[in-house]
């Protein structure tokens, strides 16, 4: 008898921890049954997958879509449309949100309007505060909680740690990998003057390189003093990179397409706001120094930061602009646009968008294109090119900083838990999205 599956994604070219070889991948009760040579077995469906590459599903560790409180920006389902149009099959949301996400009411309050709503899998950030440090250690095990996300640095809303002492409480309460957006906020307070109205370009002035070192040379040092995992977020500096790397033993370490690919000044020149997020883009030396991260593996995930804002709020003169831009839709073909152009292999970009996630945040069964994990895939066109556009855009906000790009490489399917919730460019089963499953919380 031939084997039989529910879906075959039949002749691609698969890139996972074997290397890349012509393989079909069956996928039985939403996980991965079996890869190789299927030729006989058949299939309630099959996807044609000749002449395409298939992925590990692209997981997207930093997105901020906005739900509750500032649905103008983004909600939870066109954040969740915007991923998986973008080939992202799981997201891990920022607490920043209006009320932030602080204690057990408001993550199930997320995880609710998660439910029968967002396109991807799911998992949210409970945000550390100096008030609710001594029950981190039980709210980063609650179910469909990534883990705990501080603030180093003032940015978009109001949660903020910026002190030794309270970083140090934080930590000491907990067990997970805690993630950090790390500026030195009394720096920032004094350089806060250096804002020149409606120049934006002063605003990796403002928040200068100095400013992301200092923080993260602090946060290491308390870090190794209580024995605990960080994960460093969006980092900006070639100083932090060259910093980090001798401190893998405790810290991880995410970079962003956005400051991979553009560089001030001219992306404020053109630009203006749309360019401005927090930490900033900075001139190419420091883009040079987050390249050689990833060529010599310090960078372990890449991020999107998704943060949208209206276009009538980044139209406002610096410094009233506001910090943040889109990018979980253009996540995939912008960082294949480097591979292609020969910034990094196809191989090394899995690494950074699934298996990292897999290593560093311990999923239980995602991150692995292998038999017994979700049967998670992003299926793309290594050959098309596509020019990326604010009209293609599914956030509520309707632009991108990538406006005009000439991509090279699209996702053309995204596969999540054996079910096709976007093929060609067109969300085809919407609302699928599940919470992730993480190995140190199984038990709760």
């Amino acid at each position: 008898m031939p084997e039989t599956f529910d879906l075959i994604v039949r002749g691609g070219e698969v890139v996972n921890h074997a290397g890349r070889g012509l393989a079909d991948v069956g996928v039985r009760n939403g996980k991965i049954a079996a890869v190789g040579d299927l030729s006989q077995a058949s299939a309630g469906e099959v996807f044609d997958a000749a002449g395409l590459t298939v992925l590990p599903g692209v997981i997207d560790t930093q997105v901020h879509f906005r739900e509750p409180g500032m649905e103008w920006k983004e909600d939870l389902e066109t954040g969740s449309r915007s991923a998986v149009l973008g080939g992202v099959v799981a997201v891990f949301e920022m607490p920043n949100t209006e009320p932030n996400t602080t204690d057990p009411t408001t993550l199930e309050d997320k995880l609710a309007r998660a439910k029968g709503r967002m396109h991807c899998d799911h998992a949210f950030y409970i945000g550390g505060t100096h008030e609710n440090a001594a029950f981190l250690g039980e709210l980063e095990q609650l179910p469909g909680c990534c883990g705990v996300k501080v603030f180093m640095g003032a940015s978009t809303g109001t949660l903020l740690v910026q002190d030794d002492a309270g970083v140090e409480d934080v930590l000491r309460h907990i067990r997970r990998r805690a993630a950090f957006h790390s500026e030195d906020e009394y720096r920032l307070a004094e350089r806060r003057p250096l804002a020149r109205t409606g120049d934006w370009v002063s605003h990796y002035e403002v928040r200068d390189a100095q400013s992301a070192i200092q923080s993260t040379e602090r946060l290491v040092r308390i870090a190794k003093g209580l024995g605990k995992r960080i994960h460093v977020l969006h980092v900006t500096t070639r100083e932090e990179i060259a910093f980090l790397a001798a401190h893998k033993d405790v810290a991880s370490v995410e970079v962003t397409p956005q400051h991979l690919t553009l560089a001030g000044p001219e992306a404020y020149e053109r630009l203006k706001g749309f360019a401005q997020m927090n930490p900033p883009i900075r001139g190419p030396e420091h883009r040079e120094g987050l390249w050689a991260g990833i060529a010599n593996g310090v960078a372990d995930v890449i991020g999107s930061d998704h943060a949208p804002h209206t276009r009538e709020e980044k139209a406002r003169l610096y410094p009233a602009s506001p910090s943040g831009m889109p990018g979980v839709q253009t996540l995939v073909p912008v960082m294949l646009t480097h591979v292609a152009e020969g910034r990094l292999t196809l191989e090394r970009f899995v690494d950074l968008t699934s298996h990292g996630a897999n290593r560093i945040f311990g999923l239980a069964d995602k991150g692995r294109l292998a038999v017994g994990y979700d049967a998670d895939l992003t299926i793309v066109d290594l050959k098309a090119r596509r020019t990326i556009t604010h009209d293609a855009m599914a956030t509520r906000v309707g632009w991108t900083p990538f406006d005009g790009f000439e991509a090279k490489g699209w996702p053309m399917a995204t596969i999540v838990r054996g079910r096709i919730v976007m093929r060609d460019d067109e969300v085809v089963a919407p609302h699928l999205g599940e919470p992730v499953r993480f190995l140190e919380t199984l038990a709760s």
